[in-house]
C-alpha cells in the first residue's frame, strides 16, 4: 500500500471496514489498529468493537468494496483490490485474506522473556517488544499478536498473555508460528532484531522445563558469519493451555466436588449402569486417552484408566468409576484429542468376534475438538463392518460440529472414498439433558434414554445383513478370572 506522507506529522494508517445496508446506507462496524509511520501497514486486528474518534479529522487515504464471496472465492483465499477515492491519484492497495475457522475454542496464556537482546539505541538500551505471525495456508503470515514494550532494557520480561489457540494457529497445533522481536521506536520504523519459529505443540511440551529460541538476524548472520551466534536469546516461561487445567480447580470439568458427580462422572454413570445389565460378568476394560503418564510424563491417547496396562478391566461400572477418580490423581492432563486410537483398539478385539457371540459398545466421553478427525473417519469406516457401535457423548460448553459429523444422521460417514457400511455411532452433547432444577437423578436418565436409543437398531443391522440368528441361551453365569475380550466402555480424561 503505496501512501504519501502528509506533512511534517506523525502519520497512520488504518483500516475501517464497513458493510452496505439496504440501498446506499453503509454501516460501520468497526476497524483496525493503527499502524505509526509505515506505506506497508500489516494489520492483525480485524474489527475493534470499541469508541473511536471521529474519522472525518483524519486524512483519506483511499477505499475499496468488495463482498464476503469474493474474498472467499479467490485463489487460495487472498483478495487484493486497489484502493480508489481520490480523483487523479494513485492510492495503493489493500490485501484481504480469508481461511475458514477451525472449531478450536480453546485459549491458552503464554508469558516469555528475553536475554541479552542486541543494544539498537545510541543513547541507551533497547526497547524490546514480540510480534507473532500465523502461518496462512497460502505459505504467508499474518500478525496475530503484539506484545507490550519493556523499556530500555536487553532483557526484558514481557506480561503474560492469552489468546485463542485459532488465532495462533487455526487449530492445528503443528502449524509453524514465526516471532520476531523489534526495537521500539516513537516515529514507527522499529528496528528489526531478529527472529524465532515454533509451534503449538512445541511450546506445549516446555510445560515441565522453560524452552529457550535462538533469536536470529539474517543480515547480521552474513555480514559476521562464523563470528555470529545470535541477537539474544528469548524464553518460554509458561504455557498454560485450557486442558491443563487441574482437576482439583472448580474450573475443571474434571473437578471432584465433594457434594456431585461431574459430567464425566455422570454421563459415564448414565450410560455405563443400564448397559452393565447386558454383560455376563460385569468387568470393563476402562481406557483414558489425552494425558501425560508417570513417571517420565509420556503422552498417551490409549492407557489403562487403573494403570494395568495388562489387565485395564474394571469390577463394574463402580470399578470404572473408582479408576477414572484415581487417575486423575497419578496422570497430568494433556491435549490433543485423538479418537482413532480407542477406536482401532476396539475394532482388533471386534474383528476376532464377527459369528454374533459378542458385540461390543465404545463408549467415548469428549469435551473438546477432535485433532485426528481424518484418521477418526477412517476407523469408523472400518469398524462399521465389525460387531461395535460407538456411543460419543460431549460434555462442557465446546461447539461440537466433528462429533455431529461422525454421528452420520445427516450424511452416510466416508473416508478416502469408501462409505462406512452401516451408522455405528451416536452422538449426544450432555448439556441437552442436564435437568436445569439440578435434578442430576433426571439428567441421567434423560441422557441414558438419548444414548442408548439407535442402539438396538444398529446391533440387529449386523446380525441381519450376516444372517446370524440368535441361539440357544447361555448357561448361567459363574465367576471366572477376566475374558481376554470383552466390551469396551473408554474414559476421556483430558481436555483438547
Amino acid at each position: 500500500m503505496n501512501m504519501a506522507c502528509i506533512g511534517d506529522a506523525d502519520p497512520f494508517t488504518a483500516a475501517i471496514p464497513a458493510t452496505k445496508t439496504a440501498g446506499t446506507c453503509v454501516l460501520y462496524f468497526g476497524r483496525t489498529e493503527v499502524i505509526d509511520n509505515t506505506l506497508n501497514p500489516d494489520f492483525h486486528c480485524a474489527c475493534l468493537n470499541q469508541t473511536f474518534v471521529c474519522v472525518s479529522v483524519q486524512d483519506f487515504l483511499g477505499q475499496a468494496f468488495c463482498t464476503l464471496g469474493e474474498i472467499v472465492g479467490s485463489l487460495g483465499g487472498r483478495l487484493e483490490k486497489p484502493l480508489i477515492g481520490i480523483p487523479g491519484k494513485k492510492c495503493g492497495a489493500i490485501i484481504v485474506r480469508a481461511e475458514e475457522l477451525s472449531n478450536c475454542r480453546e485459549s491458552v496464556m503464554l508469558q516469555f522473556c528475553g536475554n541479552k537482546m542486541d543494544k539498537k539505541d545510541f543513547f541507551g538500551k533497547s526497547d524490546p517488544f514480540l510480534v507473532f505471525y500465523r502461518s496462512n495456508e497460502d505459505g504467508s503470515y499474518t500478525i496475530c499478536h503484539k506484545t507490550e514494550v519493556v523499556k530500555n532494557t536487553l532483557d526484558p520480561v514481557w506480561q503474560a498473555f492469552k489468546i485463542p489457540v485459532r488465532a495462533l494457529c487455526n487449530g492445528d497445533y503443528d502449524r509453524s508460528i514465526k516471532v520476531e522481536v523489534y526495537d521500539w521506536d516513537r516515529d514507527g520504523g522499529h528496528d528489526f532484531i531478529g527472529d524465532f519459529s515454533t509451534s503449538y505443540r512445541e511450546m506445549s511440551r516446555s510445560q515441565s522445563q522453560f524452552h529457550i529460541y535462538e533469536v536470529l538476524n539474517p543480515k547480521k548472520k552474513g555480514k559476521k558469519k562464523k563470528k555470529y551466534q545470535n541477537s539474544g536469546t528469548v524464553t518460554l516461561l509458561s504455557f498454560h493451555g485450557e486442558w491443563t487445567r487441574n482437576p482439583s480447580q472448580p474450573t475443571s470439568l474434571h473437578y471432584m466436588s465433594p457434594y456431585h458427580l461431574n459430567d464425566y462422572a455422570m454421563a459415564l454413570r448414565a450410560v455405563g449402569e443400564i448397559i452393565q445389565d447386558y454383560d455376563s460378568d460385569k468387568m470393563f476394560p476402562a481406557l483414558g486417552f489425552g494425558a501425560k503418564l508417570p513417571p517420565d510424563g509420556r503422552v498417551s491417547h490409549e492407557f489403562a484408566l487403573n494403570g494395568n496396562p495388562q489387565n485395564p478391566y474394571c469390577s463394574g461400572i463402580e470399578g470404572v468409576m473408582e479408576a477414572y477418580y484415581q487417575s486423575l490423581k497419578s496422570v497430568r492432563l494433556y491435549g490433543p484429542t485423538h479418537f482413532s486410537p480407542v477406536i482401532n483398539h476396539v475394532a482388533r478385539y471386534a474383528s476376532a468376534m464377527t459369528d454374533g457371540s459378542q458385540y461390543f459398545i465404545l463408549l467415548i466421553i469428549s469435551d473438546g475438538v477432535i485433532t485426528d478427525m481424518a484418521q477418526t473417519k477412517e476407523s469408523i469406516v472400518n469398524a462399521a463392518s465389525l460387531p461395535m457401535s460407538i456411543i460419543i457423548v460431549g460434555v462442557g460448553p465446546a461447539e461440537f460440529d466433528e462429533m455431529i459429523e461422525l454421528d452420520g444422521d445427516e450424511e452416510r460417514i466416508s473416508s478416502q472414498g469408501r462409505y462406512a457400511e452401516r451408522d455405528i455411532v451416536q452422538f449426544v452433547p450432555f448439556r441437552d439433558y442436564i435437568d436445569r432444577r439440578g435434578n442430576h437423578i433426571l439428567s441421567m436418565a434423560r441422557l441414558a434414554k438419548e444414548v442408548l436409543a439407535e442402539i438396538p437398531d444398529q446391533f440387529l443391522s449386523y446380525m441381519r445383513t450376516r444372517g446370524i440368528k440368535p441361539g440357544p441361551l447361555p448357561p448361567p453365569y459363574t465367576p471366572c478370572p477376566p475374558p481376554a475380550l470383552h466390551p469396551l466402555l473408554c474414559r476421556r480424561v483430558s481436555r483438547i
